[in-house]
């Protein structure tokens, strides 16, 4: 075979002659990170909020809340609302709701930890619970109040939400608050406060969020209407001195606490009577 035709076959050769192993190593290197930046890629266009940061600039109203909450929160919450153990929960999620219940009751910021957070003189005005419960709205979302302010019913519209209102306090609030909205004991040190100076705003709160022990009220289980009506019934029938325990308002405890009277004092009458009676025969 002639010289020239023997180098071409052994350059043919040497090309076709498997891949070192250092090459091998490369190539599954390579084929990995593309199959992994393939992957990667892919899940990013079906869930852009996975990797994506959060750029989005606060309002006006919520960089005056979040200077609020780095002054006066931010120790027992966290940064940015993470929570922090043994002090206190995230509320990312809670929404403005909840924050305008605790903070413009008075609730928050707690003095101490206790069994139940006690309503006191809120340490914030109106604006600045609004501009707390902003931020934390923008920060994780959550339930809100109505946008349009109307937390009642108009009764020479609606005569009848009264009545139906009345209805959806027994059956859903009774348990806890008293027929009468007096309020009762709960378990563990905890206790349904009574409702006799509740805002209509407060109690919309309430049932969005379910602050302590009280269960949430969504939408699926009252509808805004129904929250309305039963907010009608607590701010008209139960805090305008027309108890539904009876006439004398002996604790608002509902019929047994004037049943017992009732009886106590008849019977104290009856005996002195039926003594006069025998004296004076």
């Amino acid at each position: 075979m002639p010289a020239g035709r023997r180098r071409f076959r052994g350059l043919f050769t040497r090309r076709r002659t498997a891949p070192s192993r250092a090459r091998r190593r490369i190539g599954a290197v390579v084929r990995m990170l593309a199959a992994l930046a393939l992957a990667g890629g892919v899940y990013t266009a079906f869930a852009p909020g996975a990797f994506a940061e959060d750029n989005s600039e606060l309002s006006a109203t919520a960089q005056e809340g979040k200077q609020l909450y780095d002054n006066s929160c931010i120790t027992c919450h966290g940064r940015d609302a993470q929570g922090v153990t043994g002090r206190g929960p995230s509320l990312i999620g809670v929404g403005s709701a909840s924050v305008e219940f605790q903070v413009g009751t008075g609730r928050m910021p707690m003095t101490r930890q206790e069994a139940q957070a006690e309503k006191k003189t809120p340490q914030f005005d109106k604006t600045q619970t609004k501009q707390l419960g902003q931020y934390i709205q923008e920060l994780g979302g959550g339930p809100q109040l109505p946008s349009d302010g109307k937390f009642t019913e108009d009764l020479k519209e609606n005569p009848e939400a009264l009545a139906r209102g009345g209805e959806l306090f027994r059956v859903n609030c009774t348990s806890c608050h008293g027929f009468g909205g007096g309020g009762g004991a709960l378990s563990s040190g905890k206790y349904a406060p009574a409702l006799h100076d509740a805002t209509a705003e407060t109690l919309y709160a309430a049932m969005l969020t379910g602050p302590q022990n009280m269960p949430v009220f969504g939408d699926n289980q009252l509808t805004p209407d129904q929250k309305r009506e039963l907010i009608t019934y607590v701010t008209v029938q139960l805090q305008q001195d027309r108890d539904p325990g009876g006439l004398f308002n002996l604790g608002r405890y509902g019929p047994v606490t004037e049943g017992l009277a009732i009886f106590g004092v008849g019977i104290t009458i009856l005996v002195f009577t039926t003594l006069w009676i025998a004296g004076k025969s």
